[in-house]
């Protein structure tokens, strides 16, 4: 590892070594527990829902350090730009809903009048409770909310709605 071309983050910690070494087909994060030079290295994948993922990491590393190329097929998820956009559309309606605690939380209106349909022209009543422009924010809030209580892990693992990626 001494002579791996792009160390990213090197911290000696009382548990260990943290390092994050840089690679075309992702970063590698690591955790050594024993920073003595010319030791073995052991894997320890944790046995999570992202045992997977960390598998497939594992096996990344240990073909880079072997002296493979790079794959750029078997890295982290990368969004379509549609994917892109409701995302950022996602984190929008974060930031909007996690406003300081002295103003008031934005209604579903609001937000859709400022983030989904700037130019909409419903107002509010009944005819904002019956629309299907309410019942899509609401939604939007929805999932924008679950992935920022955990979703965001399934992203990680590279599922895109609830469905793993392939490993093709």
């Amino acid at each position: 590892m001494a002579d791996w071309p792009i160390i990213l983050a090197d911290r000696i910690l009382s548990d260990g070594r943290h390092v994050v070494l840089g690679d075309v087909d992702g970063p590698h994060h690591l955790w050594l527990r024993d920073t003595l030079p010319g030791h073995p290295l052991a894997y320890v994948i944790v046995r999570d829902p992202a045992i997977e993922a960390r598998r497939r990491a594992a096996w990344r590393l240990d073909r880079r350090l072997a002296g493979a190329p790079p794959l750029r097929r078997d890295g982290a998820f990368r969004p379509t730009p549609f994917q892109r956009r409701r995302l950022e559309l996602l984190l929008d309606i974060l930031d909007m809903l996690q406003a300081p605690p002295s103003t008031p939380r934005p209604t579903s209106h609001e937000i859709a009048r400022r983030l989904i349909y700037p130019g909409m022209t419903i107002g509010r009543g009944m005819e904002w409770k019956s629309s299907t422009e309410r019942r899509r924010t609401q939604r939007l809030i929805d999932e924008a909310l679950a992935l920022m209580h955990g979703g965001y892990r399934t992203l990680l693992r590279g599922a895109v709605g609830g469905r793993q990626k392939s490993a093709a």
